[in-house]
């Protein structure tokens, strides 16, 4: 971080994460860091709160990639975004002298809404019913057609997304070291009429993915974008693949991936 001195703090606007805040700023001044009230200037943005926080500290900064994030977490445990305890203060001093760092690059996806509005997601983006009723999706790979689906809705996942959303619907756990997406059914119908493969599936970095809506009266579905809702009228045809931007974050020598995933879940 030697060549990185300008920090802005992101965090949840609790009251006792707010008390915390300028002990975390003091802790920043005293090895020299400079603490910003905009992230626009910044080459540091470090959230404090969860994962949520976290996932909104880089919306909110616009996905940069000129710039390191670091999780602290407040919640008393770390998790899969967050390196950092807020009340353990020796590892952030570590961190800040450089012992015991490395750089984590996170891949994300981009999602284009009827050939307009664009997004970028480092979880997942999800695409559900809007009313109490299924719809129909023609899933296109490639511009191929490979499936109508008929159910609750479709999940796409990054890599570090595989452990959240897609997690809990039977998809995989990837290695974010592989640029690949997954896509993961929610609730399919399978009958004589209807036919989906019935498992998640991944796609190479490479491919495209299309969703178009049928239209059917459910044409106002709900939209998710990682822990965000986003709400387009007349949906009718989603482009879906790994963005060439990359988020970095912080990495300790100590806590991979891999050893984080072992951490929550077993």
């Amino acid at each position: 971080m030697a060549d990185r001195r300008n920090m802005y703090f992101y965090t949840r606007s609790d009251q006792e994460t707010l008390q915390h805040l300028n002990g975390l700023k003091d802790l920043a001044r005293k090895y020299n860091f400079n603490i910003l009230d905009s992230p626009d200037k910044a080459n540091i943005i470090v959230s404090v709160g969860g994962d949520g926080t976290f996932l909104q500290a880089v919306r909110k900064t616009g996905f940069r990639e000129d710039c390191l994030y670091a999780g602290i977490s407040s919640t008393g445990s770390l998790s899969m975004y967050c390196d950092f305890q807020l009340d353990d203060q020796q590892k952030m001093i570590q961190a800040m002298l450089a012992e015991e760092i490395e750089i984590r690059r996170y891949p994300t996806i981009e999602v284009k809404v009827n050939d307009q509005t664009s997004f970028y997601c480092l979880n997942e983006f999800s695409l559900r019913s809007g009313i109490i009723k299924t719809f129909v999706i023609d899933v296109f790979i490639d511009d191929i057609h490979f499936e109508t689906f008929r159910g609750d809705g479709m999940l796409i996942a990054t890599p570090t997304g595989s452990t959240a959303y897609n997690k809990s619907v039977n998809g995989s756990v990837v290695d974010p070291m592989l640029p690949c997406i997954q896509v993961s059914e929610l609730a399919s119908l399978n009958n004589n009429r209807y036919r989906t493969l019935g498992s998640s599936f991944i796609l190479s970095g490479q491919r495209s993915l299309s969703l178009q809506v049928v239209q059917d009266g459910n044409d106002y579905p709900t939209m998710g974008m990682d822990n965000e809702a986003l709400s387009i009228q007349h949906v009718q045809d989603i482009q879906i693949g790994l963005s060439g931007k990359v988020i970095k974050t912080v990495k300790l020598k100590d806590n991979s991936f891999w050893e984080k995933v072992k951490r929550t879940f077993l």
